[in-house]
């Protein structure tokens, strides 16, 4: 049951973060996709370590988190305890916005 929940919850997150994708260009040459974040997903949506991937695509789309917080479809995922728990496992300081 507990296994079967969570495979919904991770779809559902999924799907929003495929629809609400904004691809926006920032000075530093990066373009801002939420779903370049999917190696990060399974860490921030529990309490699991990320991984090495994970780590190098939240610094690379570093730029681009402020937008992503001001997104009301994606705040509650990259704003998270966990997200910001996978920010500082990363060694990715949190913007201020």
């Amino acid at each position: 049951m507990v296994k079967v929940m969570w495979v919904s919850v991770l779809a559902l997150v999924a799907a929003v973060l495929l629809v609400t994708v904004e691809k926006l260009p920032v000075a530093e040459g990066v373009t801002c996709s939420v779903t370049e974040l999917s190696p990060c997903l399974a860490a921030f949506m529990s309490s699991s370590s990320p991984s090495a991937s994970c780590c190098a695509k939240l610094r690379e789309q570093k730029p681009c988190l402020c937008g992503y917080m001001r997104n009301p479809s994606l705040r509650q995922y990259v704003s998270s305890p966990n997200a910001k728990k996978v920010s500082n496992d990363c060694k990715v300081a949190s913007p201020n916005c």
